[in-house]
C-alpha cells in the first residue's frame, strides 16, 4: 500500500506503507494510518526524525514485507538507506514548520477509480 503525506505548504510525498510507518515511529507517532501532526507538534517530531536518521547513518531502510534475500550469485541493487527514504519527508516537515501548517497522511487514493 502507498501512503501520501500532505501539507498546504509543500507538494505531497508518497511512499510505501512499511517505510512510512518506520519513519512515523521515529517521530514518536503510533504509525497509525491515517493520521496527522498538528502545527505546534511538528518541531519536536521533526527533531526526533532528524536525530533518528542521523543515528541510523547509511543503514538500509526497512525491507518490504515478504521480501527475500537474493542468493549470492544474483545481482542485487544497493539497498536504499533510511536517510535517503527520509529526505523528502524531512523537506515536507520543514516546509510545514516554516508555514505553521499541519501534516496529514493517509492511504493513497487510486486515480483510476
Amino acid at each position: 500500500m502507498l501512503i501520501t503525506f500532505s501539507t498546504k505548504s509543500h507538494a505531497d510525498i508518497t511512499m510505501f506503507d512499511y517505510v512510512a510507518e518506520a519513519l512515523l515511529h521515529m517521530m514518536g507517532q503510533s504509525g497509525a494510518i491515517p493520521g496527522a501532526i498538528l502545527a505546534p507538534d511538528i518541531a519536536p517530531a521533526l527533531e526526533r526524525l532528524k536525530a533518528a536518521v542521523a543515528e541510523s547513518g547509511h543503514q538500509p531502510g526497512p525491507a518490504a514485507p515478504g521480501a527475500q534475500a537474493a542468493s549470492s550469485d544474483e545481482e542485487t541493487a544497493a539497498p536504499v538507506s533510511l536517510r535517503q527514504r527520509a529526505y523528502p519527508l524531512i523537506g515536507l516537515f520543514e516546509a510545514a514548520l516554516s508555514a505553521n501548517t499541519d501534516v496529514t497522511w493517509a492511504p493513497t487514493r487510486n486515480p483510476l477509480l
